[in-house]
């Protein structure tokens, strides 16, 4: 049997959807290099909330796993992608 979702639930997850398309804006149109790398990171960091929050509310635990991955995942790459900017070159 299927529960409806809880309003509070769905409310911050659009609150969450709308602050990642914001900040995907942000990202398209930023200022500088840095403000739409900046820009990228908080939208991973967004995605995984909300990838944790759907696993909440779907009672599946494994998602926060998931969720952890891309976090790391998400820190590595904007690691590599600010060494390049500045150096150029990873090595």
């Amino acid at each position: 049997m299927m529960s409806s979702p809880d309003p509070v639930l769905m409310l911050v997850s659009g609150i969450l959807i709308l602050a990642l398309l914001l900040v995907l804006v942000r990202a398209l149109r930023g200022p500088s290099v840095f403000d739409r790398i900046l820009a990228v990171n908080v939208a991973g960091t967004k995605t995984v909330i909300l990838v944790a929050l759907l696993g909440f509310v779907s009672a599946r635990p494994e998602f926060l796993d998931i969720a952890l991955l891309y976090a790391l995942m998400n820190f590595v790459v904007m690691i590599a992608i600010l060494k390049v900017r500045q150096f150029g070159q990873l090595g």
